[in-house]
């Protein structure tokens, strides 16, 4: 008996390519934007004499307090950079605002911007009086892309924590009360904040997307997903504790190289083997992915903090992969006992994953 879309004059394959191409279309709309987090972080340090404040950027976002490029040639130089650095200090002076002990104050010491050789940018400000409350409004944020986090830690002279809450836009503001004992911790933040980059993690769920289209039982999946849970959270502690740094010039690239490798694999070879194996040294690379994140907030040490952030943040990686999972894999097990389906499924895909592995390699190399 035919089914009603075959009696309406149209295959099931038919249909099926359809629908991967609409997946295809979907998908390249959106690959641009892999690892478009917007994070950024601030230490106070609160002493006998007052607070410093100091701040970590990535490079591209300040841009949005002084354009850089002077010259219209689409490359900053040296130059540029340098003759910056008095805008950009001035501008996040005036628009941070900081109150210590209910009175409104200014930086009693400006220092200059600095850039280091991972293409972030450091500034320093000094407060006075010594504080027992205090409170900060971020209003820069309002002059980076909707999204962005600033990740603000306020601790003591003797590097313990006192309060640590991630900003945003329409949360900007941190406060602290020493007379009242209050403190705070991020965990729930960077849980979710693991939850949304795994799940805008479009190479990472590609990557683990290509190597579970050749499953069909639950064990030979639980094996893929478990070799790569267990990879990644090495390489993202190694990485995060700053024992282990790889440039993301390198390892963004291998993870595109990664991608390509799965989806040549699944096109040349009918059942490959070994997966797990491919599956957890190929996740080694991409735990180093995922501790960008840490890095870019300048969280990548025990005197930092570190420990809450990259439990809770691994955590949420873990919570969102397995939510991708979930819902994925009855899909691909259904679509493979389907013939007519399954002849074209695993070659359709495995070329989309290619292609795009193949954008991400040229976009991370040679438009670098």
């Amino acid at each position: 008996m035919k089914c009603a879309i075959c009696r309406n004059g149209e295959t099931e394959t038919g249909v099926t390519m359809k629908l991967l191409s609409l997946l295809f279309l979907i998908f390249f709309t959106q690959i641009s934007f892999a690892h478009d987090a917007g994070l950024s972080s601030a230490d106070v340090i609160l002493n006998e004499k007052g607070v410093d404040v100091s701040m970590t950027f990535a490079l591209q976002d300040t841009e949005a307090f002084a354009p850089m490029d002077n010259d219209g040639d689409a490359d900053v130089s040296n130059e540029e950079r340098e003759a910056s650095k008095p805008e950009v200090a001035a501008l996040i002076a005036k628009e941070l605002e900081v109150t210590l002990n209910n009175q409104n104050v200014k930086p009693f010491e400006i220092a200059n911007v600095t850039f280091d050789a991972q293409n972030n940018a450091h500034l320093l400000f000094h407060y006075q009086p010594a504080a027992t409350s205090l409170k900060m409004q971020l209003l820069f944020l309002n002059k980076l892309p909707d999204g962005h986090k600033q990740v603000v830690t306020i601790k003591d002279t003797t590097g313990k924590n006192l309060s640590e809450k991630m900003l945003t836009q329409h949360d900007n503001v941190i406060e602290l009360n020493l007379a009242a004992g209050e403190s705070t911790s991020m965990f729930k933040d960077f849980f979710v904040l693991g939850v949304e980059h795994i799940l805008t993690g479009y190479d990472h769920l590609l990557f683990l997307f290509a190597l579970l289209i050749v499953t069909h039982r639950f064990w030979s999946a639980f094996g893929i997903i478990t070799f790569f849970t267990i990879a990644h959270s090495i390489t993202l502690a190694l990485a995060g504790m700053n024992w282990v740094t790889i440039p993301s010039t390198i390892v963004e690239p291998l993870i595109a190289a990664s991608i390509v490798y799965v989806g040549v694999e699944n096109l040349i070879r009918k059942e490959p083997k070994g997966r797990k194996y491919l599956t957890f040294a190929f996740g080694l690379i991409h735990g180093f992915g995922f501790a960008a994140v840490l890095q870019e907030m300048n969280i990548t040490s025990i005197e930092s903090g570190i420990l809450v952030p990259l439990f809770s943040f691994n955590l949420g990686v873990e919570t969102g992969q397995l939510i991708v999972t979930s819902i994925s894999l009855p899909i691909i097990w259904w679509l493979h006992t389907k013939p007519l389906i399954e002849k074209y499924f695993v070659p359709v895909c495995s070329t989309i994953v290619c292609i795009a592995g193949g954008y991400w390699l040229i976009e991370r190399t040679l438009l670098q």
